[in-house]
């Protein structure tokens, strides 16, 4: 019978921001795409703010939580577009990625700055940083600006820094990206200056094209970088070995099997998500359909490797039986950086359908979440944390309905406590008056929440060796 979540206590919902704006090219009142990062007992939070059709947001939000995502501050980056504060040259701000220097203590957002609708003027690649805890943030630093020279189209950025005081590359912060103008040949640009100043961005030696690479620093210093490999439609990933001064050739990780979900919702692509835990073990997770028959819905799965270079057979995380008739995507992975190997926290929020089978007018859209305390081996019986939303409460895009391509949970190191940040809609007043922010729910790794269940892999339902289309193809993810 299916695994049936529980409903997490309706006054632990925390929201912790809202879109302020009314310029007219934005939907507005819409919150998505959050990504978090937490360091000690800090937590940050950014996210796109006033979602434009043909992409990207009025600006990008941030929110602080200086006690491990229990109470928070939040506010807006200025100098972005014409509705920051102070004004900015962009039409609009996209791909919010957050990242923390401790070498430095410097807290970086990376973005996109899209010049003209739709990025008809090309599209930069910025960061902002803030040097009080995360409280207020500069303007735009650029990071790689050929958009603004070249009309050339980067996207899809994601960044990390090296917090291992005996690494020989503490304090580097490298920043993933793609740009699409290209095909989406995957780029890495390195900062060694706390984020004030960036390399020239640096492609892989196998000039890969590729999509939504998460980028991990290992305890020695070495990066890996897990991404969609564009070209064989595959998980892949590359390596640097020498502080982002030259990336070595992709390594396969697994095939990528996926079904898209029903009812135009914006899950073309199965985004990963990655994380490291105390040892330096990479998790990495996506939305796969291979243990479903006939690829009708999609499963959250996960592979680990202790290098980068030799990698896991895929366990499937049991959020609901094979066969279930749920859909998840979506997925957002934390792990605890301070717990070893064998006794890693994780904490894992995803999107579902409860059935898969449905349209635009009757899926219901939730956020799960679950949880491991012994590296994934087992998991807590799954929570829903909200829900269920109608699609029509979310902004529309040219790629469908969104919350965003990607979400985002943190644990802070050592307080077991997990922030995941998610995307929550409720009906609006009208077909442009939408009612769609960030919220939370603090929860506790540590508590074994309804039972034990094992990620050990079923049996393959779906082994068909073709890959959807949509991996083949050069990806635009404004």
């Amino acid at each position: 019978m299916s695994v049936v979540p529980a409903f997490a206590a309706a006054e632990q919902l925390v929201q912790i921001s809202s879109d302020p704006y009314t310029n007219p090219q934005a939907q507005h009142r819409t919150q998505v795409e959050p990504d978090t990062f937490a360091f000690g007992k800090t937590v940050v939070s950014t996210f796109q703010v006033g979602r434009v059709f043909n992409g990207g947001a009025s600006n990008i939000g941030w929110a602080t939580s200086l006690n491990a995502g229990l109470t928070w501050q939040h506010g807006f980056l200025p100098g972005t577009t014409a509705n920051s504060t102070p004004r900015g040259k962009y039409f609009s701000v996209s791909d919010a990625s957050v990242a923390y220097d401790s070498r430095d203590d410097v807290w970086i957002i990376s973005y996109l700055g899209i010049l003209g609708s739709g990025g008809s003027g090309g599209v930069d690649l910025l960061v902002s940083r803030s040097t009080n805890g995360g409280l207020s943030w500069s303007t735009p630093v650029p990071v790689d600006v050929r958009g603004t020279t070249a009309h050339q189209f980067l996207d899809k950025n994601w960044s990390v820094c090296d917090n291992t005081p005996t690494s020989q590359f503490f304090g580097n912060c490298y920043t993933e990206y793609d740009n699409n103008s290209v095909g989406d040949l995957e780029q890495m640009s390195t900062s060694r200056d706390g984020g004030l100043t960036w390399s020239a961005g640096v492609a892989p030696v196998d000039q890969p094209h590729g999509i939504g690479g998460q980028p991990l620093v290992l305890p020695s210093g070495a990066v890996v970088v897990p991404y969609i490999n564009l070209d064989v439609g595959v998980m892949a990933d590359f390596i640097s070995t020498d502080g982002g001064l030259s990336w070595g050739g992709s390594t396969f990780i697994s095939a990528a099997e996926f079904h898209v979900p029903n009812g135009n919702i914006r899950a073309g692509l199965p985004l990963p998500t990655a994380e490291i835990d105390g040892s330096g073990r990479i998790y990495l997770a996506w939305s796969d359909c291979r243990f479903e028959g006939q690829c009708s819905s999609s499963d959250i799965i996960f592979s680990t490797s202790d290098n980068g270079l030799v990698w896991s057979p895929v366990h499937r995380v049991p959020t609901n039986r094979v066969g279930s008739g749920a859909d998840y995507f979506i997925p957002g992975l934390a792990v605890d950086r301070s717990s070893p190997s064998a006794h890693a926290r994780l904490a894992l929020t995803y999107y579902f359908y409860p059935q898969a089978n449905c349209s635009e007018a009757t899926c219901q859209l939730e956020v799960g979440f679950i949880t491991s305390t012994n590296g994934g081996d087992t998991w807590s019986t799954p929570e829903t944390l909200v829900g269920p939303m109608k699609l029509s409460w979310l902004p529309l895009t040219t790629q469908g309905r969104m919350v965003g391509d990607y979400i985002s949970t943190s644990i802070a190191p050592g307080a077991h406590t997990a922030a995941p940040v998610f995307a929550r809609a409720t009906a609006g007043t009208g077909p442009q008056n939408f009612h769609e922010a960030m919220f939370t729910v603090p929860e506790d790794v540590a508590a074994v929440r309804g039972g034990s269940l094992s990620s050990a892999a079923p049996q393959i339902a779906h082994t068909s060796t073709a890959r959807p289309r949509t991996l083949h193809t050069s990806a635009t993810a404004l």
